[in-house]
């Protein structure tokens, strides 16, 4: 989630909304082939169709279709982005940004979901297109990594951005998850997932503020409102108890969040309208842990292709249930 040291709200509502931006090209490129796949064979499912059925031409066929949407996805969306927002910014030599401290960390939480789901979506197309489940696990789960790295690298060549850390950190986090749970189990008994609620901040001033910073749309607020996010690890209780009568969709997850955070770094900003600085460092910005049940929808059997895929993209969200919740006050 890319931000740089400004002076100014002006360019925080603008590198704000541009990693918005990137993390929607990010959304398309996970959920856009499922709607493609979903009527396909046995459905897209990784479990649909086992990978050793496939003939030796079904395969070559598969993996070349599956190739050129990887191509023309990551490759597309890369072109996008480079002609959309970096050529309106002066290239630099490769430099670095300390942003660890930005928002709580919420957005390396974003950076690690984001790596992780790319990498379980990479993954069953990999499979469907008939490569071994360890193969396909590899494959998917560095290619999200190797992604979000050409996006950082690209921020390290631009004078708005930077190369960070952190960001690389989370999105290695995200892979691995996925990829270690792949080999170790051969399944995703704790899912990496995202839910978001509309945020009202209960004063005229603050909810310009949120608007000017966050975007007004739902989608924007969404996808940028680092007061509104929550990342789980939802794991699934019937795969740690095989023995156990549990039912085996259900799961617990344990969520992070933050709030009060009306800028990345603090609390300050200088309104656009009248120019003089603002001070809201009487607002505490505070981390939220999350304790709720949730639903692993892959575990509920059906046979129609359709609903399986629903499942599957359903998985990369928290269910809405009830939750405790602690804070850091």
């Amino acid at each position: 989630m890319r931000s740089a040291i400004v002076q100014s709200r002006a360019p925080v509502v603008s590198l704000t909304a541009s990693f918005g931006k990137k993390l929607a090209i990010i959304c398309i490129i996970l959920l856009l082939p499922w709607s493609g796949f979903s009527q396909l064979d046995s459905g897209f499912y990784k479990n649909a169709t086992p990978y050793n059925s496939l003939s030796k031409k079904e395969k070559t066929k598969r993996q070349i279709f599956i190739g050129a949407v990887n191509v023309v996805g990551y490759g597309g969306s890369l072109i996008i982005l480079s002609n959309t927002w970096y050529k309106n910014y002066p290239h630099t030599s490769f430099h670095t940004f300390n942003d660890a401290g930005e928002w709580l960390q919420v957005d390396k939480f974003g950076h690690g979901w984001t790596a992780y789901n790319t990498g379980r979506v990479s993954a069953a197309m990999w499979q469907w297109a008939g490569l071994s489940q360890k193969q396909s696990a590899i494959i998917g789960g560095l290619s999200g990594a190797v992604y979000l790295t050409v996006i950082e690298l690209l921020d390290a060549h631009s004078a708005q951005w930077g190369w960070s850390w952190g960001d690389m950190t989370a999105n290695l986090v995200g892979s691995g998850l996925f990829i270690s749970q792949e080999l170790l189990w051969k399944e995703q008994r704790i899912q990496y997932k995202f839910s978001f609620h509309h945020k009202d901040y209960g004063d005229s001033a603050l909810n310009k503020r949120a608007d000017d910073l966050f975007g007004e749309s739902w989608y924007e607020r969404m996808l940028k409102d680092y007061n509104a996010q929550t990342y789980w690890f939802s794991a699934n209780l019937r795969s740690f108890f095989k023995q156990s009568n549990l039912p085996r969709w259900l799961n617990i997850s344990v969520g992070y969040g933050a709030d009060g955070m009306l800028g990345g770094f603090e609390n300050k900003w200088v309104d656009d309208d009248s120019g003089t600085p603002v001070d809201r460092t009487d607002i505490s910005r505070i981390r939220q842990f999350y304790l709720a049940p949730d639903i692993d929808f892959t575990k509920i059997k059906t046979n129609k292709k359709w609903l399986r895929t629903i499942f599957f993209c359903l998985n990369a969200f928290k269910c809405p249930a009830p939750a405790l919740m602690i804070d850091s006050k």
